[in-house]
């Protein structure tokens, strides 16, 4: 990897996407649609409002925003997403996930999307390129996936000594999932560790998952990168601390709920680059 091509997996990737201009509205309304509920990750929301401040917008002075929740339901989002068509937003936010993205896409073809995304967007079929992503998505990327094997890395050079790997995957989050366990094979493998995974969609499988650590023998903890276990990060903080187990995360987010380390882009950023792109739009 060269020094550009690390500096913007660090920064996170905007797909990059020609402005369009539309009609002046009165009060334009932006449609967001998140699969998880409006409590889940609130520093997220914040952050998109700071940036379509930095582009000129503010809630409820001149624009408006329709938030549609899936309430962790995934099965909701195609219904969510085709109210929100209805209602002729002008353009569509999608967040907590690559369902909701992949919901919204699925419902138009016209009106505009900016997704943030967890995974590589190319990969998973949301836009055709970074460069000339084409039809009418657009969006940001942080690879929460891609750069596990570097925090594998990281953390053997905290635990010198570290020779078994818990891994703790959202299994729902699927692109980041596969990503990350992709990368932590061929890493493991090149340096002669084991690891193991856990599962967690829930706050009681992720007491479980802890739980099962001394049984596994881990020596070491690396969380993935999910859209739940952002709802999670003061449980994941304080488990790691009671099992005393060396924990790295995938942004420093979990680092200020109480985490021992990060490695990757940061999310809040995401957010906010993501309420610019919305506010040029």
């Amino acid at each position: 990897m060269n020094r550009r091509e690390f500096i913007t997996l660090l920064g996170g990737a905007a797909v990059a996407w020609p402005v369009i201009v539309r009609a002046q509205q009165t009060m334009p309304v932006i449609g967001l649609l998140d699969s998880r509920t409006p409590e889940a990750f609130p520093m997220g929301q914040r952050s998109l409002r700071q940036g379509l401040k930095e582009a000129g917008f503010v809630e409820g002075e001149n624009v408006t925003i329709e938030y549609r929740w899936g309430e962790n339901r995934t099965e909701r989002l195609p219904d969510l997403a085709a109210d929100l068509v209805r209602r002729r937003v002008a353009v569509i936010a999608t967040t907590g996930g690559e369902f909701a993205a992949f919901a919204v896409k699925a419902a138009t073809s016209t009106i505009p999307v900016v997704f943030l995304a967890g995974g590589d967007p190319v990969g998973q079929g949301l836009v055709s390129s970074i460069a000339r992503p084409e039809g009418n998505l657009t969006g940001v990327s942080f690879f929460a996936g891609e750069l596990a094997a570097k925090r594998l890395d990281l953390l053997r050079q905290l635990v010198p000594g570290a020779a078994r790997i818990a891994v703790l995957v959202d299994p729902s989050n699927v692109a980041v999932t596969q990503s990350t366990l992709k990368d932590i094979e061929e890493a493991a493998r090149s340096i002669g560790v084991q690891y193991h995974v856990l599962n967690a969609t829930s706050g009681r499988e992720i007491d479980e998952a802890f739980a099962s650590l001394r049984r596994e023998h881990a020596d070491v903890l690396l969380v993935a990168g999910s859209p739940f276990f952002n709802t999670r990060l003061v449980q994941l903080a304080v488990a790691a601390g009671r099992y005393g187990i060396p924990a790295m995360y995938v942004g420093r987010q979990y680092v200020e709920a109480g985490g021992l380390i990060s490695y990757g882009a940061s999310i809040l950023d995401a957010y906010r680059r993501q309420g610019v792109y919305l506010g040029r739009i």
